[in-house]
């Protein structure tokens, strides 16, 4: 029988983290029996990571698949937990800690391209044998002070918004066919660029574009009628910011509203497209949760 019976990490449920905050927990290790010189210790951890086949000499006789990929380490931070006496007896041990997550982060993310996640892992080592481990994914909200000059602005208030935040904006649709329009659709779209490398450090680029949110309208507009609809989209509570490529990073991120009208007995579709900006300021002293509903665990004394 194992000497570690359990190793658990404890958080708030369902947190969510902002870049630059604090995370407080416990590790609750329970023993079978006495275990002497045992190693405690929590580690944090945050990477991204993308990779994609590219196609090369396509123009030529013959052409190969390459392997585009390239990663990054955004946080690795590890607290060893003090022992008294070098020796835990049979029973629960609960050891808390806190963590200062950097101000600049990504969000977690996920794609068929690239990852960024955060974990947080716990294990219990005893004279150079690893006896237990835990590892515990976290959700990061990332943030940025990204601007985009003179934005394109259609029906909609605003072109800026902060992840859990709704998307309210109206579409004016001018119906000048003989028919009557039926379904208006509306989708919000992210544009990620991927930057990666071939096994030759030559660099290339990948665009993925992926529906975020969708939301259709059942209508009845008139023919040669005019209809204003007004919709809302509710963002999700984990988005990652919009960016530009800078130096050294792997992805960069953009989205776009979209509405969409299918011509009544006809193959055309007329779309219009809106660019929104997703921010989210770095931690404040006034900031303290995400928005109403969601977990922020963060403290202005918690120190590493």
């Amino acid at each position: 029988m194992s000497v570690v019976k359990l190793i658990e990490i404890v958080l708030p449920q369902d947190a969510v983290y902002l870049a630059g905050s604090c995370i407080k927990g416990q590790v609750v290790l329970t023993l079978n029996s006495t275990l002497v010189d045992p190693i405690v210790k929590v580690e944090l951890v945050g990477r991204g990571y993308v990779e994609w086949n590219e196609e090369t000499g396509a123009s030529r006789d013959y052409s190969r698949d390459i392997i585009c990929n390239n990663k990054a380490d955004y946080v690795h931070k590890t607290k060893t937990f003090s022992v008294t006496d070098n020796w835990l007896s049979a029973g629960s041990h609960t050891f808390d800690f806190h963590f200062n997550l950097p101000p600049r982060l990504p969000s977690t993310f996920t794609s068929k391209i690239g990852h960024v996640f955060y974990f947080l892992q716990a294990s219990c080592m005893g004279r150079e044998h690893i006896l237990a481990k835990k590892r515990t994914y976290l959700l990061v909200q990332g943030t940025s002070n990204f601007h985009r000059e003179n934005a394109l602005q259609i029906q909609m208030e605003k072109d800026t918004f902060v992840p859990g935040e709704r998307v309210v904006f109206t579409t004016e649709i001018n119906n000048q066919t003989g028919k009557y329009i039926k379904t208006v659709i509306f989708a919000l779209y992210t544009h990620v660029q991927y930057v990666g490398f071939t096994p030759k450090a030559e660099q290339r680029l990948r665009m993925d574009s992926s529906e975020l949110l969708r939301q259709e309208a059942n209508t009845q507009i008139t023919p040669f009628n005019t209809t204003k609809i007004v919709s809302t989209l509710n963002l999700p509570l984990v988005l990652s910011v919009s960016s530009d490529m800078r130096e050294g990073e792997i992805m960069s991120t953009q989205y776009e509203l979209v509405s969409t009208i299918h011509l009544p007995w006809s193959l055309t579709s007329v779309k219009a497209k809106i660019p929104i900006i997703i921010t989210r300021n770095p931690l404040d002293s006034d900031s303290h949760q995400l928005q109403e509903g969601s977990v922020l665990s963060m403290s202005e004394d918690c120190q590493n």
